[in-house]
């Protein structure tokens, strides 16, 4: 009776109970026969032999300070409550950073005593200090570090990487963004490439995880199951509504929104199955937890997202990006910067060393950016404004040189002065440690051919390992 009332339901307006039958009897034979659809996420090669397979991108979003924590600057020390002579706040004083820096690893790179756990792996770390981008109001950035555009919808760095290369694990997401909460779509979207390559976004909404014997929380992922189908039923329903698809489908001949929805629902459908297992990490080793922070402290939320990113690495996802906020520090510099280094500094060297005793940082690219820099110079006493002139954000893994610092900005850190690197810059050098051309990676769309850096781009082969 349960089947019948449910096979009713999924044909009403229809008028035949019969075709969704014959539908799900002629997909379960066509999956059988050919193993699948043709699948979009199946895994491609790349252009050339790439030096990483995957990407880690841990996006702190609000643009930290990087004269504060990982571009060393002496003279600004020095010259600290002298006044000015940088951009809008000319003749505003100088503000010295208040923490030390020190050497670290047997490279030396200088790097805050802010982040001293992250300073304990700087022989895996490639500090960017030349970086550069346009805009320094945070929206702006923010869209263009993950679209290379600021101006128009683009598809995301995310969905770019996952149409070069596909993913590894047909039953999971291949982009992947945990802790984005209600963050900007277009950061993870696909734009005019077909929705199968836009970002899954876990984190920050739905039900309040489950609490589990010993006090830890099941994670929670919402609306991954149906409270009203069993999976039998779910395979008849998807097969009916699969089957009109394919019919308007083949009448359009060529529809991408159409064939990116067939794939999508298929593999929302596989992912019941395997993604609550894999977010799940009460059955991990509590050496373990704590090598990332889970201990209910300040670094306990962030830890889990690190945590996620190397579960679902080492699952084969292509793209995992994790999001870290509160980085604005206007003022209250003093308390704010520590309290923000402190959440993440654990979690993101807890990271580093399980991916390496994994043997996974070769082949797995890393990456730490915020979508600007701060100003040499205070405001309000104890802050600083922004600046997009000049900045860090660093590599680690995935091809490039550990122990290295490339690019520098001025002797106060206000602008780019060698090793200059554009976020266009910056992403074709990303796409070519993937082994992807960013002047081949292309799409057809609107009569001509788009890409994610545009007309712009050069790879820093300065950095390459």
């Amino acid at each position: 009776m349960q089947r019948r009332t449910a096979l009713k339901s999924i044909s009403s307006g229809f008028g035949y109970l019969a075709f969704a039958a014959m539908a799900h009897e002629k997909a379960r034979a066509d999956r059988t026969a050919t193993g699948g659809a043709t699948n979009p996420l199946a895994p491609r090669p790349p252009h050339f032999p790439a030096r990483a397979k995957r990407v880690i991108f841990l996006s702190m979003r609000g643009a930290p300070s990087h004269v504060d924590t990982f571009d060393y600057k002496p003279q600004l020390a020095k010259d600290d409550g002298k006044p000015g002579k940088y951009g809008r706040q000319r003749g505003g004083k100088l503000l010295g950073s208040p923490w030390e820096f020190k050497r670290s690893g047997r490279s030396g790179l200088w790097i805050s005593e802010l982040l001293p756990h992250i300073a304990g792996h700087a022989d895996d770390l490639c500090l960017l200090n030349g970086m550069h981008t346009d805009l320094p109001n945070h929206p702006q950035a923010q869209v263009q570090m993950h679209t290379g555009n600021f101006q128009f919808v683009r598809p995301s760095l995310g969905a770019w990487t996952l149409y070069g290369l596909g993913t590894e694990n047909a039953d999971l997401p291949g982009f992947v963004a945990l802790g984005a909460g209600a963050g900007n779509a277009q950061h993870f979207g696909s734009a005019f490439l077909p929705a199968v390559y836009q970002g899954a976004r876990f984190g920050g909404g739905g039900r309040r995880p489950a609490r589990r014997r010993g006090g830890d929380r099941a994670p929670a992922i919402p609306n991954i199951a149906n409270p009203q189908l069993d999976r039998e039923l779910q395979r008849v329903q998807l097969d009916f509504v699969q089957g009109l698809n394919r019919s308007k489908l083949g009448r359009d001949t060529h529809q991408p929104g159409v064939e990116g929805v067939i794939e999508s629902f298929e593999l929302a459908f596989r992912m019941q199955d395997t993604l609550p297992e894999l977010m799940d990490i009460g059955g991990e080793q509590k050496e373990t937890l704590a090598l990332y922070g889970i201990d209910g402290s300040a670094t306990d939320r962030f830890g889990r997202q690190c945590l996620l990113a190397r579960r679902f690495a080492e699952a084969g996802v292509r793209f995992i990006e994790l999001t870290h906020s509160n980085w604005d520090h206007h003022r209250n510099l003093g308390e704010a910067l520590p309290a923000r280094c402190g959440e993440i500094d654990k979690p993101i060297a807890g990271l580093l060393a399980d991916l390496k005793r994994r043997d996974l940082l070769d082949d797995t690219l890393v990456i730490w950016a915020g979508e600007f820099g701060r100003t040499p110079h205070g405001q309000g006493g104890d802050g600083r404004d922004h600046n997009a002139k000049g900045y860090t954000t660093w590599m680690a893994g995935g091809g490039v040189k550990g122990g290295f610092r490339y690019g520098a900005t001025d002797e106060h850190g206000y602008e780019a002065v060698t090793g200059r690197m554009h976020i266009h810059d910056w992403h074709a050098t990303i796409l070519h440690l993937l082994g992807l051309d960013h002047e081949r990676l292309t799409y057809r769309h609107a009569g001509r051919d788009f890409r994610l850096t545009d007309v712009h781009g050069n790879v820093a082969k300065e950095i390459l390992a």
